[in-house]
């Protein structure tokens, strides 16, 4: 009994390659899909930024290879650089697509934006040089004026509303809080 063995050819030069996208093969498609979408997808990511809008992209890419190869001109450039000018240029008109342009108006702050304790400065584990430590010995007015000023970002107007005190007298002691903190800082020089 004779056996015939079917091999499956499992590479192809980039002329056979064409020659079997052009006749609609699916295993030359695979065969693309195979070699080629490392480096597509490493030019994609380069120019979206994300994995998961590279993911979207890619397949347009590939989509745009299969439908447009009778485009290809050898004489005009390498199947490899045809491809790289496809996903380059479908990459770029992917961010400058409205659909694009609206996700990204339309993205919700991070949570971190809303707790003020991450951000606030006053938390006492990013005192490094115990500065705290040395904010203490002034006056209890002298502190908060220092706090609501120097970690919290009030202006002196603010500060004199918020307290319900003159605005020169908040420009006076935050004055007199400068001066005196200078004095107890010349101990750490």
């Amino acid at each position: 009994m004779d056996r015939k063995i079917i091999t499956i050819k499992t590479t192809y030069s980039e002329e056979e390659l064409i020659v079997l996208l052009k006749e609609r093969n699916e295993n030359g498609f695979h065969y693309l899909y195979d070699h080629y979408s490392g480096a597509l997808y490493g030019i994609v990511l380069r120019i979206v930024q994300s994995k998961e809008y590279t993911e979207e992209v890619i397949q347009d890419v590939f989509v745009k290879i299969w439908n447009s190869i009778h485009q290809y001109d050898a004489s005009k450039g390498r199947f490899y650089t045809w491809m790289i000018n496809i996903a380059r240029n479908t990459a770029i008109d992917y961010l400058k697509s409205k659909g694009f342009q609206n996700e990204l108006k339309n993205q919700s702050l991070p949570d971190f934006v809303y707790n003020t304790t991450e951000l606030s400065t006053v938390n006492n584990s990013s005192d490094y040089i115990g500065f705290n430590n040395v904010l203490e010995n002034l006056e209890v007015d002298k502190q908060e004026l220092i706090n609501l000023a120097y970690y919290q970002g009030y202006t002196q107007h603010e500060i004199s509303e918020k307290l319900k005190i003159p605005l020169g007298t908040v420009k006076t002691k935050m004055r007199n809080a400068l001066m005196k903190l200078k004095d107890l800082l010349k101990d750490y020089q």
